[in-house]
């Protein structure tokens, strides 16, 4: 797990770190010196990652913690600052989608269920550790959004909940942005394209995934490990002047 140690001495947050780009994102933040916090709802899975990370000489503890939940986010802060005496890094990794359906086959609390899980985890997650940010003057938070929440595909426009959560994330960014910058806390978010995950390379055929990576200029598919460079860049001291951006990582489809 050798890096170049750019974040040595930096502590990090990744919630939904447990699979898929989370876990890339944990895994690079580790191999770059930070101490990392896995912190997800499968506590199973979050312990198999920070193990891994170990194993490569980094460092990393799991946490079991439910993002939607104010208390779960204030007990995991509380015991990540108990830990390792601070938090430099927050990325908002977890997130979800629903059944594809139209507008009038959506229920309300399935409506709500995206929203809290996409959106508002963002804002808990946020919320309890920008005290510990703007106390120090110095921080970095990224947010994971979607290509879908700054355009329209054939997935988006039949995944509205989804695609509203990651919209209302962008202006969530560079609001926050706006909000923090005056503290030397940097805000940006990533937005993956549709990403060869575990998970979707399950789900879809290889024909299948050619067809979807035929819109994309670059005609493939990215991989969690380009997510999870991106957001080592905004987190990096390179881009100490860069906040409030939304970076697509998405082989070129608009």
């Amino acid at each position: 797990m050798a890096g170049s140690e750019k974040l040595a001495g930096s502590v990090a947050i990744v919630t939904g770190a447990s699979a898929g780009i989370g876990e890339e994102i944990a895994k690079t933040l580790a191999r770059e010196g930070a101490a990392v916090a896995i912190a997800s709802r499968n506590h199973t899975e979050g312990r198999r990652v920070a193990a891994t990370i170990a194993a490569g000489g980094g460092s990393a503890e799991a946490f079991q913690a439910d993002v939607t939940r104010s208390a779960d986010v204030k007990a995991l802060v509380d015991a990540v600052v108990a830990r390792w005496g601070t938090v430099d890094i927050l990325v908002n990794s977890v997130g979800g989608w629903q059944k594809l359906a139209l507008i009038n086959e959506i229920p309300e609390d399935e409506w709500d269920r995206i929203i809290t899980l996409n959106l508002k985890s963002a804002y808990l997650c946020a919320h309890a550790v920008s005290a510990i940010m703007m106390e120090k003057r110095k921080g970095h938070i990224v947010n994971l959004g979607s290509q879908s929440g700054s355009g329209t595909n054939q997935i988006s426009l039949s995944n509205l909940p989804y695609a509203t959560s990651k919209a209302g994330l962008i202006g969530f960014t560079k609001h926050l942005a706006k909000q923090l910058g005056p503290y030397g806390i940097t805000v940006n978010m990533v937005s993956p394209g549709t990403t060869l995950t575990a998970r979707v390379a399950a789900l879809w055929d290889e024909k299948h995934r050619e067809r979807i990576a035929s819109v994309n200029a670059m005609k493939c598919l990215v991989e969690p490990q380009d997510s999870a460079e991106a957001v080592l860049f905004l987190v990096s001291p390179e881009s100490r002047y860069i906040t409030g951006v939304n970076l697509d990582v998405n082989a070129g489809n608009r």
